[in-house]
Parts: C-alpha cells; structure tokens; sequence
C-alpha cells in the first residue's frame, strides 16, 4: 500500500504519523468546550459530530460520553463501514468540510475511551530475560512457566491517564537489601516501562481462540506502565507487583485501529518450546512498529513492538481460558518491549542495569527517573510514502508530596 491522497493538504506527506491510511480515533475539546470525538487526518482532527449524517452509524453514538465506547460495542462489519465512509468523505476529490475540521494545535486531548479493566503482561522475552538475570542469575532468569503462558496481573483502570498528564513520585513502603526493617518513604527509583495497549471490543464469557482474540482487538495504543522499582521489590513476593504499578499508567490519545496496522503483520519470534493448541500462532500477528523512549526530548532508548514474544490475540485468548469475562474497553498491556541490545531496553531497571550502571544523557547521570524529567514514548509504522503513528505517550514527574502521614 501506498500514501492515499486526502483534500487535507497537511496529510499527504510521508513524515505526518495522521495520514488517510490512518484515521485514528480520540477525544478533544476546544478551550472550555465540551469533549467531542474525533478523527486525526494531517494536522487536523475532523469533528464526527458535524458529519454525522453522511456516517453509516446512529449520531448518538457519535456523542458517547465514554469516549469511542460505543462504536467498538458495534460488530467489525460497522467498523470497517465507518472506516470507509471516513476514508471516502476525506480522499481527495471528495467535497471539502473545512467547517468540520479544527486545528490539533487548538484542541486538548483526553482519555480516547473509557477502561473497563486493565491488565498488563510480562510478555517480551528479552526484557524478562534482563530482570530475571538481574535478580535470579542467567541460569534462572526465566521461571519455568514462562515460555509457555503469557503471565500477567490484574492492575488498576481508574490510574490510567492520557498523555500529558503530570504523574506524581509515589509514597510507599520500602526495604533495600541491607536494611534491617522495611521505611516509608518516596520512591527513589521510579521507572517507566515501553508497551503497546491493545483495546478489546466485544464481550466473551468463555475460551476464546487465538483467531477470535484477533478479531476482537479493535485497536492499540502505546502505553508507560511506569513502575516503583523500589515498592516493588520489598512487595512482589509472593502475589506479584500491587502498589508499585498502582500510580498511573499513561496512553497515548488516539487509538489506531487494527485495520490501519494490517500492512505491518508479521510472525512472533520463533518457539523455544512448542505451545500448547489453543495458543499456537496461526498466522502473522504482532506488527512491525519501531519504538522510542525520549528523555527530556532526547531519544535513550530504540526498539521494536515486534520484538515481543506473545501477540496480543494470544494474551487475550490466554485471559479467556478460567471463562474470565471480557468486555469493550478492556485494555491489555503488552508487557516491556526490550530488544537484544542495550539501547533497546525498554526500561531505565534494565538501561541502568538495576542503577549499577547509570548512563549519560543530556540532562546529566541517570539510573532512574528525577523529579521534572519528563519521558515520552513514541512509535510510527513506515509504510510505502506514508507513517501510521499514534502521537506522543507523554509525562512529566513530579516531586512526591509532603509525607501525608506526618503529623
């Protein structure tokens, strides 16, 4: 596929992440106004709401107060008749809307859908690889049941953000190695972690196949699980990460759909140990999608989404097997994407080798995250002439509030 042409000048280029080939789906608002869903084309967002008539679904759905809820409750056949009503009304030819498009420049972007649930996997295998090494020896850096399951936790919807929002340094309970008893205090080692947020639509109440956990997934985000590696540490034992992960985790605004990915399949790694039937690949499913991590502006880590080891159909099929209920606007962390060499660490724990090895940056020695460092996850897929991107996963750290408990 090649870049589509569109009547908005500023999407027919082949470095803007909002071609027509893309057609991303968010929230925004105009000054105080109130939030309207829209569509990212160029430099643009076209206003659904003032189009509504020439769309191929009800306008109330188009007014959902949850954000894009509503469309991903409909089936993929409504989806792809959307998408191609939005792809016709903006081509080049097409009757010009100049009065329905408005200025990203002018517009805040929010949450683009409501979470029902969330839950965030330790899927990438160079990553696990890396924090079992650390703590465990290389001989042991991957529990036994690694290579057979996608593990994951349950985490907490209410702390999902949209990009741009400042996320405060967490208080917690602490403990290092040599301590005689565990303190509290503010995390002094707070991390981000580099994922994909994969977006479920479509109930299931039982077992789902690998196939039917694809058609299922309308869209993807990136995704910051940003983490206190230090709460972590003196909590994971025995149930896995609890309040570490409680902070916040931060999406990128615009949900890119499944359909605008479709040209950058391609296969998982190759099976170290063959999976059982019911998560076997079946074809092409994670996606070609080079990724960055920016520091203050300055890119510290490069890597790739399809350096994972489990696709998000299989994360999703494995969720199904106890008949967990899924529902729309369940979220689904890909777990850490790491890559082979250092600069492709997807997190500050493995870049600073658990703070062993701290690195330079523009903004001086780093191992972990300081107070007003701000980090920025970004990722665009390079098609033909065209780039499908999901804008900025942008946060800013702020220093932890004074002790709540102190008094």
């Amino acid at each position: 596929m090649t870049l589509l042409k569109s009547w908005v000048a500023s999407a027919n280029s082949a470095e803007t992440q909002f071609p027509l080939n893309n057609l991303p789906y968010g929230v925004f608002s105009e000054a105080d106004g109130p939030r309207r869903l829209g569509v990212a084309i160029g430099s643009q967002i076209l206003d659904v709401a003032r189009v509504a008539n020439d769309l191929p679904v009800s306008a109330e759905l188009l007014k959902d107060p949850r954000g894009w809820n509503g469309i991903m409750e409909q089936s993929p056949d409504v989806w792809a008749a959307l998408r191609t009503a939005l792809a016709q009304m903006l081509a080049i030819g097409a009757p010009e809307r100049n009065d329905a498009l408005i200025s990203q420049a002018d517009a805040t972007l929010h949450m683009p859908f409501s979470v029902t649930e969330f839950t965030d996997f330790y899927a990438g295998k160079h990553h696990a690889t890396n924090v079992g090494t650390m703590f465990r020896g290389a001989e042991n850096a991957l529990p036994p049941n690694w290579l057979h399951i996608p593990i994951g936790y349950n985490g907490r919807a209410s702390s999902v953000v949209v990009s741009g929002t400042d996320i405060r340094r967490p208080w917690g309970q602490l403990k290092g190695p040599n301590d005689d008893a565990p303190r509290w205090g503010p995390s002094a080692r707070f991390d981000i972690e580099l994922e994909m947020g994969a977006i479920v639509a479509g109930a299931s109440n039982g077992p789902i196949s690998v196939d039917q956990a694809d058609a299922n997934i309308f869209g993807y985000v990136l995704l910051n699980d940003w983490s206190a590696r230090d709460i972590q540490a003196w909590e994971y034992q025995p149930l896995g990460p609890f309040q570490a992960k409680a902070t916040a985790t931060t999406i990128s605004p615009w949900i890119v759909t499944k359909a605008a990915l479709e040209p950058f399949r391609c296969a998982t790694p190759a099976r170290e140990k063959e999976l059982l039937p019911h998560l076997r690949d079946t074809g092409p499913m994670l996606y070609d999608i080079p990724l960055t991590v920016t520091l203050n502006g300055e890119t510290i880590i490069r890597t790739n989404y399809k350096e994972m080891y489990y696709s998000a159909a299989q994360q999703l099929a494995h969720h199904t097997t106890s008949g967990c209920p899924m529902r729309t606007g369940d979220l689904l962390g890909s777990g850490t994407i790491s890559g082979p060499q250092r600069e492709n660490r997807g997190s500050l724990l493995e870049l600073s080798w658990g703070g062993k090895e701290p690195f330079e940056t523009a903004s001086g020695t780093r191992s972990f995250i300081e107070d007003s460092d701000t980090l920025g996850l970004h990722g665009a897929a390079k098609g033909d002439g065209y780039t499908i991107g999901f804008g900025p996963c942008i946060g800013t750290v702020l220093p932890a509030h004074d002790d709540p408990f102190k008094g």
